[in-house]
């Protein structure tokens, strides 16, 4: 059977980033060895919202649309719900057909890879009509403050669009487990992953794991342009380097963990995008989930080239009480009452507008109204049912000004509370057919002023607020990309 060859290849990670000097300033020292800093998400961020980003970008560089989607996977440690398959709603926000085949993976470290791997079982697709796979890993881990595990854990989201055009092949895959609990755990209920901490017992389960795995991979060090290994920390992968047959140099050209902590579910599929937009032909990617099991993967692109988009670089340095704000440790919670009411049946009717700017069409005038209700705005004519038209998500700032504490709705005092003063924006977004509609958004970065009237923006889909449990997403701008 042929298998589904990865078409393209994304990865995202947030702008914000912490030093260890960070750390080492406020707890007098830093548990995360070989990690130099690491990727902070924004208070609005998360790993559905960071899913979204790296999925759409795999989508765009391959050419293709979320209705193009036959299997779609999500892999993460940290789902912001421990009960609600999460592919539904991220679905909806790339635009995911309904009848594609779906699939959750958390619970360990390797769920990136488990994804990829039932996104190779689950093909090959045959013809254009039967559509692709898409696989995306996300994690945003986090433990007790003055932990290892804390003082590492970084954030950042992979994702590989897989179908039968030209890519790169996953020639060899295995897998090994054996028992050795305790070594890297999350109890139930709560948010910290924790370990034992006997470095001794936390090796020997790490590198016999691995090694064990990668024994059942037919290749040599010589062979292989990266080594793509698990890190929990920025020593660890290298520890590993005996057990695998690889070389140290070769790990480093396949880590990420030096400058964005350690990403979870995401660590290889993260080191396997960058190592495969690089140009790495040959590629060994070794996944690794306490408990303990591992995946070993071959990756070969030959001299295809493989389309990329990667954002992973962050200049917005944060200090050590701003990295707590933004993890919500220091703040109060959200206010009591006060807030505007939307229930969920209401908020699930706005989706279309939300996550897939979906606006109407006045079939008087032939205005585009958002949203797509009542009287158009330009003929003032009473319409009953607009044209659904889907808007690009780009376009122009027409005014903008910041909200400043004490300014925000109580619905979104929390979000300030933790990232402070915020950008608002009357935006022109974009028609496919020239036209334009004007829409009020908030500015998602590392500044208030990040935009200004004229200023090209984007649309991305970041977290609104809170309200009975149910977390409302929805649509936000932000400069637009250069590249």
């Amino acid at each position: 059977m042929t298998l589904p060859k990865i078409e393209a290849v994304s990865a995202y990670a947030p702008q914000f980033r912490i030093t260890a000097e960070e750390f080492e300033s406020a707890w007098g020292q830093f548990h995360a060895p070989g990690v130099e800093e690491k990727a902070v998400a924004d208070a609005d961020e998360d790993a559905v919202t960071m899913a979204y980003e790296a999925a759409s970008r795999a989508l765009d560089a391959a050419g293709r649309d979320g209705d193009d989607v036959a299997f779609f996977a999500f892999a993460s440690t940290t789902p912001p719900f421990a009960e609600e398959d999460l592919t539904a709603r991220l679905g909806g926000m790339l635009d995911v057909r309904d009848d594609a085949t779906r699939h959750v993976f958390t619970g360990s470290t390797r769920a990136g890879t488990r994804a990829l791997d039932a996104a190779l079982s689950a093909g090959p697709w045959e013809d254009e009509s039967s559509g692709v796979g898409l696989v995306v890993a996300s994690d945003c881990p986090r433990g007790e403050p003055d932990s290892a595990e804390d003082h590492a854990a970084g954030a950042g989201a992979a994702a590989f669009v897989l179908g039968e055009n030209d890519g790169a092949e996953i020639t060899q895959r295995a897998e090994y487990a054996n028992e050795y609990p305790g070594t890297r755990f999350r109890q139930s209920g709560s948010e910290a992953v924790e370990g034992l901490g006997v470095t001794s017992y936390d090796r020997q389960a790490f590198t016999e794991t691995l090694g064990n795995a990668a024994e059942r991979i037919e290749i040599g060090d010589d062979e292989l342009d990266a080594a793509v290994v698990q890190a929990p920390n920025g020593k660890l992968p290298y520890r590993a380097a005996g057990a695998l047959g690889v070389s140290t140099d070769g790990i480093q050209r396949g880590v990420t963990v030096h400058e964005l902590g350690d990403t979870g579910a995401a660590s290889v599929p993260l080191g396997l995008a960058k190592a495969l937009a690089r140009g790495d032909e040959r590629v060994l990617a070794v996944a690794y989930g306490s408990g303990a099991g591992a995946d070993a993967l071959v990756v070969e692109s030959a001299s295809v080239e493989i389309p990329a988009s990667l954002s992973l670089e962050g200049d917005d340095r944060i200090n050590y009480p701003e990295y707590l704000r933004k993890r919500g440790e220091v703040t109060s919670g959200p206010p009591s009452g006060g807030g505007a009411y939307v229930s969920v049946p209401s908020w699930r009717r706005t989706l279309d507008q939300r996550h897939r700017l979906i606006a109407g069409k006045c079939p008087d005038c032939g205005a585009l109204n958002f949203p797509p209700e009542g009287a158009c705005n330009a003929c003032k004519t009473l319409v009953e049912s607009y044209d659904d038209v889907p808007l690009t998500g780009t376009g122009t700032v027409e005014a903008a000004t910041t909200i400043s504490q004490g300014g925000a709705p109580p619905e979104f005092a929390e979000q300030q509370a933790q990232s402070g003063d915020f950008g608002v924006a009357v935006v022109a977004l974009d028609g496919p057919d020239g036209r334009s509609v004007s829409i009020p958004a908030q500015v998602v970065g590392p500044s208030a002023e990040s935009v200004e009237i004229g200023d090209a923006i984007e649309t991305t889909i970041r977290r609104i607020y809170t309200q009975e449990g149910v977390t409302r997403y929805g649509f936000k701008i932000r400069p637009k990309r250069t590249q």
